[in-house]
């Protein structure tokens, strides 16, 4: 049997959950009204590290509203979630509503190791979603904030991510600015 196939769809986080604890929110560059943490993003809703249960919690559903998906089996969500556990450098946080027992936000930071910068390392945010019937209720902001912060605590030289102009001003608030820098890419599928 493969790792992924003895895995099974548990509990089991991507990373440990006491990284998103005693974040430096004293550092943070945004306010939420009413007051929202990792600790307490509202009722009934728990901020974590994404699991192999999540596969049945509608993670996928909500990563769609993003982008396109494709048709992701269990094997193959269990392979790709063993992968990134292994590497430690992935960390995708999601939002789950208790009540309903689904994933309604979840959003992605990636740390690159580097040569550069005294072998430093370098966080990219990517993948930040929150569903349609979630919107508003600051989930947005409070899972960039919760990524920049700790992006920070794993000592990464910067953070990075790629927006389209209508979000600039969104992300901005977090203190992202634009870069002299140009965007390309070289897409081999849709």
């Amino acid at each position: 049997c493969s790792p992924a196939r003895q895995m099974l769809l548990d509990e089991t986080p991507l990373f440990d959950p006491s990284l998103l604890q005693d974040l430096d929110w004293s550092s943070s560059t945004v306010s939420f009204s009413p007051p929202i943490s990792p600790s307490c993003p509202g009722e009934g809703l728990v901020l974590r590290p994404l699991c192999t249960a999540d596969f049945n919690r509608g993670f996928f559903k909500v990563l769609a509203e993003l982008t396109q998906t494709g048709d992701v089996t269990a094997e193959q969500f269990l392979k790709k979630f063993e992968h990134m556990k292994k590497t430690g450098d992935y960390y995708i946080i999601v939002v789950e509503d208790t009540n309903l027992g689904e994933i309604v936000a979840t959003a992605t930071l990636i740390t690159e190791h580097k040569y550069i910068h005294a072998c430093a390392k370098r966080g990219r945010v990517e993948e930040v979603v929150v569903s349609n019937v979630c919107r508003g209720k600051q989930l947005g902001k409070l899972l960039v904030s919760t990524l920049t912060l700790l992006s920070n605590k794993l000592k990464c030289y910067k953070v990075t991510l790629e927006c389209s102009s209508q979000n600039t001003a969104f992300y901005q608030k977090f203190g992202y600015k634009a870069s002299a820098e140009t965007y390309m890419q070289c897409r081999f599928f849709d």
